[in-house]
């Protein structure tokens, strides 16, 4: 039996968006226990040079939904990156999570020599295949900022462990 580009992708990204989800949910706890305003945590950052929350989260949900479109051949949803307290940031993890459940394997078959290009602002091209594209940019990129996200509230106080990433 063969692994999917569908399955090595879409039950892995639900799976570590909902776990961000959670722990967003802890987050809010954590600021409501300690009488805080829980928005400081959305623009908190590891470090000055780094994103804060808000934007780890942003790229965590179009890295996998861009990516899932470009695969199954479809046009990715857009949403605003204008979410400024943490259930924003959670509901813009549901409305990727309910994206990505309406995608099917089929949609998903002979993605792996699909031809995917990148284009940035910034003037910077990529051209992958499907399976590299999924391999060395989507899988990377969302469990980097996944990561990211989780060290930023860990570095607030936030009472997370590895258990709650796992999901």
């Amino acid at each position: 039996m063969s692994l999917s580009l569908y399955q090595s992708l879409i039950p892995p990204a639900i799976r570590m968006l909902s776990s961000l989800g959670k722990i967003l949910e802890k987050a809010e706890q954590y600021a409501a226990d300690r009488h805080f305003n829980a928005k400081n945590l959305v623009g908190s950052r590891l470090f000055v040079d780094m994103h804060p929350l808000s934007k780890q989260i942003q790229i965590a949900s179009d890295v996998v939904k861009g990516g899932a479109a470009r695969l199954a051949g479809i046009e990715s949803p857009r949403f605003e990156d204008n979410e400024e307290t943490l259930e924003e940031l959670r509901a813009r993890i549901d409305k990727t999570i309910a994206f990505l459940q309406t995608l099917t394997e089929s949609q998903f078959e002979g993605a792996e020599d699909r031809l995917i290009e990148l284009k940035f602002p910034n003037g910077m091209e990529l051209s992958f295949k499907g399976l590299d594209y999924l391999q060395h940019w989507i899988l990377p990129n969302l469990y980097f900022h996944s990561t990211t996200a989780y060290n930023i509230l860990r570095h607030n106080g936030v009472i997370i462990g590895k258990k709650d990433f796992l999901g």
